[in-house]
């Protein structure tokens, strides 16, 4: 129904930033609310941050709040996930996903991009 592609990732030394995007294919991404999670080696996916459909609602878990910033841009089927203030314990692949709802956890979305590899050295 939709496919999704994360880009942006990279090596960056504490304290830096990233931008990461997520782009879509096959649907608009207005059809979908939007999440970013990750996943550090050796340890499970974790939520990072949600968007709904029009981009009104936002939602980030604490331990990045105040340092990401997801948005999104409909007309371009692409949403974003600028980070800042990058941190060691940051390191992760961050996957893209959509689902039909507004969700903070893994099962409420549906479909998912392959990943994008952020580092960040101390």
């Amino acid at each position: 129904q939709v496919q999704l592609v994360e880009s942006g990732g990279g090596l960056v030394q504490a304290g830096g930033s990233l931008r990461l995007s997520c782009a879509a294919s096959g649907r608009t991404l207005i059809n979908f609310d939007m999440g970013w999670f990750r996943q550090a080696p050796w340890k499970e996916r974790v939520f990072v941050a949600a968007i709904t459909r029009s981009g009104a609602g936002t939602f980030v878990v604490d331990s990045v709040k105040g340092r990401f910033t997801i948005s999104r841009d409909n007309d371009k089927n692409t949403v974003y996930l600028q980070m800042n203030s990058l941190k060691p314990e940051d390191t992760a692949v961050y996957y893209c996903a959509a689902g039909d709802t507004f969700s903070v956890v893994a099962p409420g979305y549906d479909h998912w991009g392959k990943g994008t590899q952020v580092t960040v050295s101390s």
